[in-house]
């Protein structure tokens, strides 16, 4: 049995203060010749982080040098979450689909039309290391190290969460909606007196692979899990206590608290309504359409703890500037590939276990529809943005 018992999403995070001042906004559009708003791919995303890297906010009561992108770098576990946990398909790697691309996933390992994972590599028809993955890869590291905190880099997860909170950040990317909490508490910079945020959460941005059907986010959902072989007693005594946790009133009182929920009915509760304007969006959020967009790790990925280890020690490699991005993920998708021929070997998946593809010449791959992909010529198409206020009215719609 499974019963849902938390999740969380990540999403963007802007001072929403800062984006409808209108000295700020009349200088980002001389310099940048479009609005300044939310914004709906990483062109405008870069231009955003550019234009207030440094930028003197104390005409607004903000600090006299702000950054404009915060993240972490540190070769650590949740250094992989940040990978796995989307910013791929984010950034146009994998195949289109819901609740995760087919056949090629947002870890870049294909499945075959029996959904047996087949390769990891672009040789085998995966996309971990092809041009879409390198470029989300280097933008990663372009904009930690131009727009951000010099400490960022040597952060982890948990570091790096409340640091917007300081009031020196005007927007992040990768933010999980977990951070609410922590961010929403009173006399912080981001705070008004009122006990409403200074700030907002929006859908995050995508980049220039991306196309309309491609995964946009992750949410991170955590279950009770009572596996077969827990003997009766104890799992019935498990079950009756998960029920309890996750009943309406407990639920109701653990979302207060914690922003993470698990019914519906907590989501929808008038509670809820009355609070929604000291949250920053993030009860429109899970009450939009476009919540469901954001989904956990699918089907494709046959040993997630033997597969996830993979991505941190690799992809901090190319945080570090041993390996380039290209190198690194040459690397991570040859050791993906290794998990996935051992487990073919053992057979203790059956008929659903792994089962590799042979290598072929990777522009046979690159020439065929969907992931993987070739670079682009133009890996920074213009810039677009959209009011926030706008995107609350389309999600109530």
């Amino acid at each position: 049995y499974q019963l849902p018992d938390q999740q969380f999403a990540n999403l963007y995070w802007f001072r929403y203060d800062w984006f409808n001042d209108q000295k700020t906004k009349d200088d980002f559009k001389a310099k940048y010749g479009y609005d300044l708003g939310v914004p709906i791919n990483w062109s405008a995303y870069e231009d955003i982080a550019e234009f207030f890297t440094g930028r003197d906010m104390s005409y607004m009561g903000g600090p006299t040098a702000v950054f404009g992108n915060m993240d972490y770098g540190k070769k650590d576990p949740s250094l992989g979450w940040r990978y796995t946990d989307a910013w791929m398909s984010m950034a146009g790697m994998g195949d289109k689909g819901e609740p995760n691309g087919l056949p090629v996933d947002e870890w870049g390992v294909r499945v075959d039309e029996n959904s047996r994972p087949v390769g990891s590599c672009v040789a085998r028809g995966g996309a971990t290391n092809d041009a879409a993955a390198v470029y989300a890869v280097t933008k990663a590291i372009d904009w930690l190290q131009k727009y951000s905190p010099p400490s960022a880099a040597g952060m982890v997860f948990g570091e790096a969460g409340p640091v917007p909170a300081q009031g020196e950040i005007a927007q992040q990317m990768f933010w999980y909606t977990a951070f609410t909490a922590d961010m929403v508490k009173p006399g912080l910079p981001v705070m008004n007196e009122d006990g409403t945020p200074k700030w907002r959460m929006a859908p995050s941005p995508h980049g220039a692979y991306w196309s309309e059907g491609t995964k946009v986010g992750y949410q991170d959902v955590g279950a009770w899990t009572l596996m077969k072989s827990t003997p009766v007693d104890r799992a019935q005594a498990a079950w009756l206590y998960a029920q309890f946790v996750t009943s309406k009133t407990v639920d109701m009182k653990k979302s207060d608290v914690g922003l993470t929920f698990t019914r519906q009915s907590t989501i929808d509760s008038q509670h809820f309504t009355d609070r929604a304007p000291k949250l920053g969006g993030l009860i429109e959020f899970y009450r939009s359409p476009a919540r469901v967009a954001w989904s956990p790790t699918g089907t494709n990925i046959p040993d997630y703890p033997k597969m996830a280890q993979l991505w941190w020690q690799n992809i901090g490699d190319a945080m570090s500037g041993e390996k380039t991005p290209q190198e690194a993920l040459d690397a991570l998708c040859a050791e993906q590939e290794k998990v996935l021929a051992r487990l073919e070997k053992a057979g203790v998946q059956g008929d659903i276990g792994p089962k590799l593809n042979e290598e072929q010449d990777p522009q046979v791959w690159l020439d065929a529809p969907g992931a993987p992909v070739a670079k682009l010529e133009n890996e920074k198409p213009a810039g677009e943005t959209i009011a926030y206020d706008e995107l609350i009215k389309s999600w109530q719609k």
